[in-house]
């Protein structure tokens, strides 16, 4: 399928997608959902209630436990129902997604080894390693930094006017602390077969460079291996090829499923903090674009051009693990070396995840304005430094940034409870998240490209 004319599937699939989510859910799923909410409204009513009573031995307490647990067995069997009138139309972007993820890991592999073996020596893996890693560093604190800038430009929290909830509330969502052992754990990988089987990223990567740096040292040798390697890369490539035909239904039931299951008005209950963090990330993109445009000219633009595509692939999914094959190819036929491609892409995925960092103190400092809580400088940009700390090697994990953001935020006393503010327009967000991350990590290949002198015209 030509390049236009998946681009214009995909479209047609979000615009088709959104009107037959519309549908849905006001005929279908709309009743369901007014269930769910008249349960969180009394569960609410009754934890108030639960924590202003001061003997818990009254009959009162019980009967209002009882009640409790009932009405978390009816939002339970509400949201199982909502899901199983969902799944004809999640199903066709869970069948992408795992064919994506069938190939991510072994195409991850293949390319960054032959890459690395291609590079040479360890001083020259060194040399183009140092380079792609400030890049990312940079990338990285513009990207919190610019969250942080905007997010107190705008103050969209301070519109929310929230009391602080007690502290034996909870969200749910498991938090992610800095710690050096599971750091460690999460990037070394004490099997290579295991870090493959769960599309462990990171711990692919670093066995790869060893892998690819041993398969260069035994020189004619590892030649073999190094063509073996490139062979299954491009048989791996041409199954993209058969995979993105796929690509069209999965955003269509992608887009569906997010418009059914919440509406069209969850847009306008977040409109403000959902426009002024899209209109951050265009800010950002136009960072991205200039920096880009300064190392490579003109093409920068007509890089954006060329991967307008996987960008689209990976809104529509919210996964830009999903663009991941498709921004190889283009990168290649943009110009840019395989061996470079093969060595940086690989690593962006791990380290370079532009629209996650902005979102994580846009974010953070959203729910400490929604809770009336001031945060000095100081303290603003000691966030900033631990969001950029603990978001590294956290590539694969659900709902990352929400994870990591859960665990950093206790820091500051801001309360756990308002990431309930965020999780239900959390998939709308993840959205350009997802494609940021790709436009930065598709720049920064190039980047790296043209500094090495590999990058073709």
């Amino acid at each position: 399928m030509k390049q236009s004319k998946l681009t214009l599937f995909i479209f047609l699939a979000l615009v088709l997608g959104v009107v037959t989510g519309y549908l849905y859910n006001v005929n279908v799923i709309n009743e369901y959902n007014d269930k769910i909410i008249a349960s969180e409204t009394r569960i609410k009513a009754i934890d108030t209630r639960v924590v202003q009573l001061k003997d818990t031995t009254v009959a009162e307490f019980g009967t209002l436990k009882a009640e409790r647990a009932t009405m978390v067995k009816e939002r339970k069997d509400a949201d199982t129902t909502r899901e199983d009138k969902l799944v004809g139309f999640s199903i066709l972007s869970d069948i992408f997604l795992r064919l994506i993820k069938m190939i991510v890991a072994p195409l991850v592999f293949t390319t960054l080894v032959v890459g690395v073996a291609k590079v040479g020596d360890i001083g020259a893996v060194g040399r183009i390693g140092g380079k792609t890693m400030l890049w990312f560093l940079s990338a990285t604190l513009v990207s919190l930094l610019l969250g942080m800038l905007l997010v107190n430009f705008f103050r969209p929290g301070e519109t929310m006017h929230l009391s602080l909830p007690d502290s034996h509330l909870s969200t749910g969502i498991q938090k992610t602390a800095l710690s050096l052992r599971d750091f460690i754990s999460h990037v070394v990988p004490k099997s290579f077969v295991e870090a493959m089987a769960n599309n462990e990223i990171l711990q692919i990567v670093v066995f790869a460079l060893f892998f690819g740096v041993a398969t260069g040292a035994i020189g004619e040798k590892g030649e073999i291996v190094v063509k073996a390697m490139d062979a299954i890369a491009h048989v791996i490539l041409k199954i993209t090829g058969y995979v993105m035909y796929v690509a069209p239904l999965a955003v269509f039931g992608a887009i569906t499923a997010v418009i059914a299951r919440q509406g069209l008005g969850i847009l306008s209950t977040y409109a403000i903090f959902i426009g002024e963090f899209y209109f951050s990330l265009i800010v950002l993109w136009l960072v991205i674009l200039l920096a880009g445009i300064v190392v490579l000219g003109k093409r920068a633009l007509t890089l954006l051009n060329r991967i307008k595509d996987a960008m689209l692939v990976a809104f529509s999914t919210s996964t830009s693990e999903a663009a991941y094959p498709r921004i190889l190819m283009e990168l290649e036929r943009f110009g840019c070396n395989n061996k470079i491609v093969s060595f940086v892409l690989p690593l962006g995925y791990s380290f370079n995840l532009d629209g996650s960092m902005m979102y994580m103190t846009f974010a953070s400092l959203f729910l400490a304005q929604s809770y009336g809580i001031h945060l000095a400088f100081g303290q603003q940009l000691s966030m900033l430094l631990v969001l950029m700390l603990t978001s590294k090697g956290i590539a694969g994990v659900p709902r990352a940034s929400l994870v990591v953001i859960a665990g950093t935020i206790a820091m500051f006393n801001i309360p756990e409870a308002g990431l309930a503010l965020l999780i239900g327009i959390d998939p709308l967000l993840d959205m350009g998240r997802s494609a940021t991350n790709v436009l930065g990590n598709a720049m920064a290949t190039a980047v790296v490209s043209k500094w090495e002198g590999e990058l073709k015209n």
